[in-house]
């Protein structure tokens, strides 16, 4: 039988082995561990990808969200708007800077509806955090008039969609900030954790560079309290070799949906992502929606294909979150989708043979 993992992190990393190792080993040798000219190659980079005048690491992407709403002075008795679908540190960021998360259902692409966020909207309003879902750019042109509408600013959790665009412009470039997550399951991924913040605001990027670092304008001064959330210069070494490859790997999954979407075109009731007009995903996860999921999983297993759900148990509904009063049927369309939506592999250094598997199985199981 054929296997198909969900992941595979390994392939990717033999491909780099020998270069990766060379830059560690010469990092190593160095000494040049924290803040040292790796990172600032990277963060140079990385901008330049996001076609962003700053790019910062930090140390993974929910600090990136946090230190963004310290820098934009969002806290205590502020609300910010998010998805209840996202994963949990969308909501959780938010609490942990001291302000309420406030949530609204998303559209049928998983991505959140603006007509929902305007809904949302109250005096303590002060923020929109636009999750840009599964690798696919969120509205961001109506939720930037929204937001210019109400005086909110706009942050951008691109955790799962590193160099997807909308009309040609990247994610990580529209709102005050961007905030990206380099965890090994990310489409560019460190070797552990690792994140980093994209602004085009100079202000806001002179907060953060002292932000991560203890509020540390220079090795004696401190301008104010602050977190250790830094990005290792080990990790931006990796990265850098990393950055090279992800055309090529962005290309490789586009073309792997791409097969999805054409072998699993009108079979059953799956609803299979495309793109919009103007839109370039990049697929992190590649997401079908079935009523007859749990059976289509488990049919998938038998069939030597792994799967995952992203994510079964909504954010309003999580134990953590009991304490903001939500109920079931509070955001239905979330709440549908968590019994409906699957994950299908799609990582870069699958063969054409094994995605030919996992259609061919699917439409066996239709068909049955």
């Amino acid at each position: 039988m054929m296997k198909v993992p969900y992941v595979n992190l390994g392939a990717q990393y033999a491909g780099i082995k020998d270069e990766v190792l060379e830059r560690i080993s010469a990092l190593l040798d160095s000494g040049a561990f924290i803040l040292g000219e790796e990172l600032a190659q990277f963060e140079k980079s990385f901008a330049a990808l996001c076609g962003t005048k700053y790019a910062i690491g930090v140390a993974n992407g929910t600090d990136a969200l946090f230190l963004s709403m310290m820098a934009l002075g969002i806290g205590e008795g502020d609300e910010v708007i998010t998805a209840p679908n996202s994963y949990l540190a969308s909501a959780s960021s938010i609490a942990l800077a001291g302000a309420t998360p406030v949530f609204a259902d998303p559209l049928d692409d998983m991505n959140i509806d603006p007509a929902a966020v305007r809904k949302a909207i109250t005096p303590r309003t002060k923020a929109i955090i636009a999750v840009h879902l599964t690798g696919r750019p969120a509205r961001m042109n109506e939720l930037l008039a929204i937001a210019k509408e109400h005086g909110l600013q706009v942050i951008e959790d691109c955790a799962q969609a590193i160099g997807a665009t909308l009309n040609g412009q990247h994610v990580g470039s529209f709102g005050n900030t961007g905030c990206f997550s380099l965890h090994p399951l990310k489409n560019l991924a460190a070797a552990g954790d690792g994140g980093v913040i994209t602004t085009n605001d100079d202000a806001i990027a002179a907060n953060l560079l002292k932000a991560r670092n203890h509020g540390m304008r220079d090795r004696d001064h401190s301008d104010f309290f602050s977190y250790n959330s830094r990005l290792d210069n080990l990790q931006a070494a990796i990265l850098n070799v990393k950055m090279r490859e992800l055309p090529r790997w962005t290309e490789r999954r586009r073309a792997i949906a791409a097969m999805y979407q054409q072998g699993l075109a009108g079979v059953g009731d799956l609803l299979v992502p495309t793109d919009r007009n103007g839109e370039r995903a990049v697929y992190h996860t590649f997401i079908v929606q079935t009523a007859k999921r749990d059976a289509l999983k488990q049919f998938l297993a038998d069939n030597g294909i792994d799967t995952k759900i992203h994510y079964p148990v909504p954010i309003h509904l999580q134990q953590a979150a009991a304490y903001l009063g939500h109920k079931k049927g509070d955001f239905p369309l979330t709440e549908k989708q968590a019994t409906t939506i699957l994950s299908l592999p799609v990582f870069a250094e699958l063969t054409d043979e094994q995605v030919m598997h996992v259609i061919t199985t699917i439409k066996a199981f239709f068909t049955n």
